[in-house]
């Protein structure tokens, strides 16, 4: 079956095609969707079908691999975490919005087939309105992982190229425009001081 193609102001997004995205998610649909960085791919992270789809399309063990939860703001937080010491939660407070992601450990509301052995979580609040919007209205995160490019380096950017070339695998791909190429720099915060694993769009200044 062919995925909905359904365009969305980045800056002012149509309440009525939010709540068209959100009715397919609550449904189980996997979806694309534009971020401050690169378009991701994800759904609701307590339908546990969808979240295996969106695995089988980064051909990814959930077990294996940090897959982020798209959050509307730090209020989330405190339900998928836990253990969070106050200097890391400013940090958090100080970037956020922003393209960065932060490995937390893991609270009680994660979703058992997402916890890793190692039993965190990355956490991300985009400085993306679209995705946001989408997260308020649907009442709990997204998850989220990058669009996968195969064997090229450059991230998907085009959401008409993504349509293409994802529009048999998943049920929404929303363009918001053309996305970055960017991924988000990842923060490893679970150890006494944080750690730099990839640094992507976010600055790393007045960080480490």
């Amino acid at each position: 079956m062919k995925a909905k193609y359904i365009n969305i102001h980045p800056l002012n997004p149509q309440a009525n095609k939010i709540e068209e995205v959100v009715s397919y998610l609550r449904k189980g649909a996997v979806i694309i969707y534009p971020t401050d960085t690169v378009y991701g791919i994800g759904c609701d992270i307590h339908n546990q079908k969808a979240v295996e789809r969106v695995c089988q399309i980064k051909n990814i063990n959930p077990s294996k691999i940090n897959l982020s939860f798209i959050c509307y703001d730090l209020s989330h937080i405190s339900e998928y975490t836990r253990n969070l010491p106050t200097p890391v939660f400013k940090l958090m407070k100080k970037s956020l919005p922003g393209p960065y992601t932060f490995i937390l450990n893991a609270g009680g509301k994660v979703p058992k087939m997402l916890h890793t052995k190692k039993n965190t979580v990355g956490i991300r609040i985009p400085n993306h309105t679209i995705s946001r919007t989408i997260v308020k209205e649907l009442g709990n995160p997204l998850l989220s992982t990058s669009v996968p490019m195969g064997d090229e380096v450059e991230y998907l950017s085009d959401p008409e190229f993504i349509f293409e070339k994802f529009e048999k695998l998943v049920d929404v791909v929303i363009d918001g425009g053309i996305g970055n190429i960017m991924p988000s720099t990842i923060i490893d915060c679970t150890s006494d001081a944080p750690v730099l694993i990839r640094e992507g769009l976010g600055s790393i200044e007045g960080i480490f």
